[in-house]
């Protein structure tokens, strides 16, 4: 009876120290303990037991103690050594655990508690916050122990502190080591922790990482997870390839299988023809004209590429939008499953393209004023001028170059200028200018004598009771031989006025504006402007006109010049805007896929987010985080018969 009684106290006892450090170890592993007989006094450390269960550790110190002071060589001291360590370790008395750690290493070298004491320590240092020393004294310890817990609860320690220490390789690959002998459940969450470094190391560093890991098994997995990373970040070439190459070389690994599945769903989905273009425009349908202006010079582009460049292999798939979009939408995905690496366009129905190519993972640069139609997805990117960048150019010129400050806006009934009305407004305030007035009128008027009048405050007549006072005021008006008054002269109190609208009805306002006496004021207009009409409907009187534009034919650029030599040649036409920004994002297009290290889609998109300053025929071309384009607009100025540059 009493040894049965003795035998169920010592698995009693076993039983709470495995408890214990499954509570207390931060590596979470349940620390062997090595078979100890039972005598006279464990009763005492049964005591000091159930008190450390009842978290009551000073007191369960205590019993401990006075069971080490009583039974020095009992089997038990070294345990009751290592509970009273792991006590103060709890107890962030670091200092003090570590002392009584190292006791028990030299005051019981044979014990089989001495490797457990000794990868505490190294507990007892990271809890601590030291984990250089870690790092340190856990390569003494793996020169010293043999059982294959502590030597996995070790490289585990190490792992932990070189993260802690933002030292993610070195963490990969003693966590790698601790895979190679872990088995289950130990195994996923080493596999856990090596996911988490992984993903955030450079190819580079994982290339290195293989190279150092000489087990199969481990070097298969950081293979298996080196394309799972590159897929998580959309690099799915790179994903497909690495993926490949651990399936060629582990065949048998028990990841093989999902590798394979992984890599089949990739090569659906995002594999790509590396040097296809697609093309959405407008070739049939009411904006058809604006459609094949811009394949002109996609055309060109192609063109000029073959000549510098026999050897390239870059095509480009036209698809018509129909200026519907519904049919760009269904376009896109068509283009999707012929694999393209980009896409150019729409020049309209832009937003249902864009989508669709978003969702498709197909970087698409369109070439459309569409409001916030970058704001769909990373993938989408604007190549085209919008109305806020136009005014913003126009206004920064005239504040800043020419000192205007006060500013009036005569502009059509319409969303276009409703539009650049408001954004006009809004912008010469935030300028530090003033907006004195504000006129619309309707598209159907060739009469603008009313909303002139008004803007100069010439359309209402002066009442009867403040007439004679009005009469002081045009006292220099007075004709002598006639007795009479003169008609009021105009209040210009701006410096200058805002026309968003085409040419052939700005080329009427102006000449109607001189007629009410509206002179030496600056016309503002939009690209619109940018038009032999406006000369020939108003060349006398606009000779104050500024406007803006993405192109100018005339301009004294080199690059601009050849563009317009070649364009004249191929098409017996002088190129427009739209040709030339088209025949631009061709060419940036063109430049980014050629590079031998852009082998994915999601190389693509990130090449066109960092661009710096392509010097193409619309002048400097970046695009910023959000794919949005910046670029410096032409300022031109009608100068005789001709628009000249304005440099600035």
């Amino acid at each position: 009876m009493k040894s049965l009684y003795l035998m169920k106290s010592y698995n009693k006892i076993i039983a709470v120290i495995a408890v214990f450090f499954l509570f207390a170890c931060a590596s979470k592993h349940i620390l062997p303990i090595a078979p100890v007989q039972i005598g006279s006094g464990d009763e005492l450390f049964l005591r000091a037991e159930k008190l450390f269960q009842a978290k009551s550790y000073e007191k369960a110190c205590r019993i401990y103690n006075e069971y080490l002071a009583s039974f020095p060589d009992r089997p038990l001291a070294a345990a009751a050594l290592l509970k009273t360590g792991a006590i103060n370790t709890t107890l962030e008395k670091y200092e003090k655990a570590r002392g009584i750690y190292k006791r028990l290493i030299a005051e019981y070298k044979k014990s089989s508690f001495v490797p457990d004491a000794m990868v505490e320590i190294l507990v007892n240092f990271y809890r601590e916050g030291k984990y250089e020393e870690v790092v340190k004294q856990g390569s003494d310890v793996l020169k010293t122990v043999v059982s294959k817990v502590h030597i996995l609860r070790t490289y585990t320690l190490i792992g932990d502190a070189y993260v802690a220490m933002n030292s993610q390789q070195d963490a990969a690959y003693f966590y790698t080591m601790a895979h190679e002998i872990s088995k289950a459940p130990e195994e996923e969450k080493i596999i856990e922790k090596l996911k988490k470094v992984i993903r955030q190391l450079g190819s580079e560093d994982i290339i290195s990482l293989l190279k150092r890991v000489k087990n199969k098994r481990s070097n298969g997995y950081l293979m298996y997870l080196h394309g799972l990373k590159n897929a998580e970040e959309e690099k799915f070439d790179d994903a497909i390839k690495a993926l490949s190459q651990f399936i060629e070389r582990f065949p048998e690994h028990e990841k093989t299988k999902e590798a394979k599945s992984l890599v089949e769903e990739l090569d659906k989905k995002f594999a790509y023809g590396r040097y296809t273009i697609g093309c959405l425009l407008p070739l049939s349908g009411s904006y058809k004209i604006y459609g094949n202006r811009a394949l002109k010079g996609i055309e060109l582009a192609l063109s000029q590429l073959y000549f510098n460049n026999a050897d390239s292999h870059i095509k480009i798939i036209i698809k018509d939008t129909g200026s519907d979009p519904d049919k760009a939408a269904l376009a896109v995905r068509e283009l999707s499953e012929l694999r393209v690496a980009a896409i150019i366009g729409p020049v309209f129905t832009a937003e249902s393209a864009a989508s669709e190519a978003q969702v498709a993972g197909i970087p698409i640069i369109t070439l459309t004023q569409k409001d916030n139609i970058t704001d769909i997805g990373e993938n989408v990117f604007r190549n085209f001028f919008t109305p806020e960048m136009q005014v913003k150019t126009i206004l920064s010129f005239a504040i800043k170059e020419l000192g205007l400050s006060s500013f009036a806006i005569l502009y059509p009934n319409d969303n276009y200028g409703k539009t650049f009305m408001n954004l006009f407004w809004d912008e010469t305030i935030i300028c530090g200018g003033k907006v004195v007035g504000v006129e619309s009128y309707n598209l159907d008027q060739t009469d603008f004598a009313d909303s002139i009048k008004k803007l100069v405050g010439l359309y209402y007549e002066i009442p009867e009771d403040i007439k004679d006072a009005t009469d002081l005021i045009f006292d220099e008006d007075f004709n002598e031989e006639t007795d009479k008054k003169q008609e009021p002269r105009p209040i210009v109190d701006f410096d200058a006025v805002f026309i968003p609208d085409a040419p052939k009805r700005a080329g009427l306002i102006i000449p109607q504006m001189a007629f009410y006496d509206v002179n030496d004021v600056w016309f503002l207009g939009t690209n619109l402007w940018h038009s032999d009409n406006l000369i020939e409907m108003a060349r006398h009187y606009a000779q104050n006109a500024i406007m803006t534009d993405m192109f100018f034919a005339e301009s004294s650029s080199k690059n601009v010049r050849d563009f317009v030599r070649v364009f004249e040649k191929a098409f017996k036409e002088k190129p427009g805007f739209i040709e030339a920004v088209a025949y631009d994002t061709a060419m940036i297009l063109f430049q980014v896929i050629s590079r031998p290290d852009i082998q994915s889609r999601y190389a693509i998109k990130d090449e066109l987010t960092g661009l710096d300053n392509f010097q193409g025929v619309t002048g400097l071309t970046s695009f910023d985080s959000n794919g949005e384009v910046r670029k410096k607009l032409y300022l031109l100025q009608m100068r005789g018969d001709k628009f000249g540059e304005i440099g600035f």
